[in-house]
């Protein structure tokens, strides 16, 4: 059996450092497809937009800012919104996280929180605004949208505990 620190001491795949939060990004865009919830209305949250948030608060470095066109391309086509919806909105979530970063001297648990609260809610009406003004029309009314944000709200920070989580065991 291996002593604590040889274990500590061992180095990690650049594989699994790289790709672990991309694939839960990923992931968290499949998911709310795979659950078998019927309803006239939007009401799980969006995975997949929490977790990218989720690891951009917890790791700035971690990804460059164009992130969002490829992750988002693959939500679109997971969730089955217009090609280009999650690409524009992700990846300008993105920078203005990231432009709201660099003038924060320091930021703390409920900084964050309101951070990804704010990105949450306008990424949702956003996307209901572009749904709305696509040819067919779509998006039904916007008051059915706050069910979603609400319980996105709520819900982000177990998204954040899971991504510290899952953190520390992808890095050495």
């Amino acid at each position: 059996m291996k002593s604590r620190y040889a274990r500590m001491s061992q180095s990690r795949s650049p594989l699994r450092i790289r790709a672990t939060p991309v694939i839960t990004v990923m992931l968290g865009s499949l998911l709310p497809a795979m659950i078998p919830v019927v309803s006239l209305s939007p009401t799980t949250p969006p995975l997949g937009l929490m977790l990218l948030l989720a690891w951009r608060l917890l790791r700035p470095e971690l990804w460059p800012l164009w992130i969002g066109l490829p992750l988002g391309f693959f939500d679109d086509i997971a969730t089955g919104h217009p090609v280009g919806t999650a690409m524009c909105l992700w990846t300008l979530a993105l920078v203005v996280i990231d432009s709201i970063s660099v003038r924060l001297i320091w930021r703390d648990y409920a900084q964050d929180w309101l951070i990804a609260s704010i990105a949450i809610i306008a990424i949702l009406a956003m996307s209901w605004l572009l749904m709305h003004l696509a040819p067919g029309g779509g998006g039904g009314p916007l008051d059915r949208l706050w069910p979603q944000a609400l319980l996105s709200i709520m819900s982000f920070p177990l998204v954040a505990r899971l991504c510290a989580r899952l953190d520390r065991w992808r890095l050495p």
